[in-house]
């Protein structure tokens, strides 16, 4: 990913923040020649490995976690979001005409080693931390137990666990950084008010926090 210094998110925290608050993430694998994508909702445990683990699981029959071999390098791509920008917006076009239109978005590329765990109690503890984390902010969470056992053992047998060992995390929070702080600001208002709070919201922090 191309990362202009402007761009570039080097704070760790705000990386794995993103992750963690927005954790469908699109696993980019490379076998036999051909690239694959594949959208999947990731569990980021950072107490293990050097720089953290990312875990999620796909379906049996997603031929991509045969395509792999342990040790395998893969990239997970995090969007926060995404908005188009009007050259409209930044009060410097009115007086010299020289914007034209962007897009800015908040991202994070993870790059790590895959290991595949085709162990059903593996997957079983996998799922449950997942279903745990994302159940845990319901006025009343569901638990694996609140199914059928049967209907739970079938369900763990039709999946496959993946555990990717982060070797490397890259930011890019492109927020028009490049431009006047005016022009940061009226972008940014313009954005909130057509409802795009996540980008213009942090670029109103971007225009608050430019020197």
């Amino acid at each position: 990913m191309y990362v202009p210094p402007h761009f570039a998110v080097l704070d760790t925290e705000a990386l794995y923040g993103l992750i963690e608050t927005h954790p469908l993430g699109i696993l980019v694998t490379n076998s036999n020649g051909t690239l694959d994508a594949n959208h999947i909702p990731f569990e980021l445990d950072r107490s293990k490995g050097g720089q953290g683990i990312l875990n999620c699981h796909v379906a049996r029959k997603n031929p991509v976690w045969e395509e792999l071999r342990d040790g395998d390098e893969v990239m997970v791509i995090f969007r926060a979001d995404e908005a188009y920008v009007s050259p409209n917006w930044y009060p410097s076009k009115h007086e010299f005409h020289k914007q034209v239109p962007t897009w800015n978005y908040l991202v994070v590329h993870a790059h790590g080693r895959v290991t595949i765990h085709d162990d059903e109690r593996y997957v079983r503890r996998n799922v449950a931390k997942l279903t745990h984390r994302h159940e845990s902010t319901q006025p009343v969470p569901w638990k694996m137990g609140d199914a059928p056992k049967d209907f739970v053992d079938i369900m763990v047998k039709a999946i496959v666990a993946m555990q990717i060992e982060i070797i490397s995390v890259v930011g890019k929070s492109k927020l028009s950084q490049n431009k006047e702080v005016r022009d940061i600001r009226g972008a940014g208002d313009a954005l909130v008010a057509v409802g795009e709070h996540v980008v213009g919201e942090a670029m109103l922090k971007a225009a608050a926090e430019k020197p």
